[in-house]
């Protein structure tokens, strides 16, 4: 899990080459998401028509990108990207973002967040949707 959490830092590090302690107008963020295992389908399918819609519908959100443990794949890790305070602040008001909460609700056993700042800022991110992803 710290591997995982390493390699975000370093892929939104690519993204946000502006971005410093000292200039931090992006908001970053890792959410851990623990959710019920006999409701995950469902979860799933919540979190990515929410996620397709702030990536479509939001020019300020600029990453939301969801991933499971192989082993507890009813262990979430989202990183968000966001502008800046006001797009995040905008984004939990939006009627996709309010329905995946309402709609999730009781399926979350467990939520955290954690704000980051990205440790490498001089590396770049390879665009996946270029290359073939193997797991559909």
């Amino acid at each position: 899990m710290k591997q995982l959490f390493i390699t975000l830092l370093c892929l939104l590090a690519g993204i946000l080459p502006a971005f410093t302690q000292e200039n931090p107008e992006y908001k970053v963020r890792l959410s851990h998401i623990t959710v019920d295992p006999v409701q995950l389908k469902e979860y799933n399918a919540f979190l990515k028509e929410e996620i397709e819609a702030s990536m479509q519908l939001e020019p300020d959100v600029l990453i939301l990108y969801a991933v499971s443990e192989k082993e507890h794949p009813h262990k979430i890790t989202i990183l968000e990207i966001y502008a800046n305070e006001a797009a995040y602040q905008n984004h939990i008001q939006t009627p996709h973002f309010l329905k995946y909460k309402q709609g999730t609700l009781h399926m979350v056993q467990e939520l955290e967040l954690i704000d980051t700042y990205p440790l490498i800022p001089e590396l770049k991110i390879k665009e996946a949707a270029k290359h073939e992803y193997p797991y559909k």
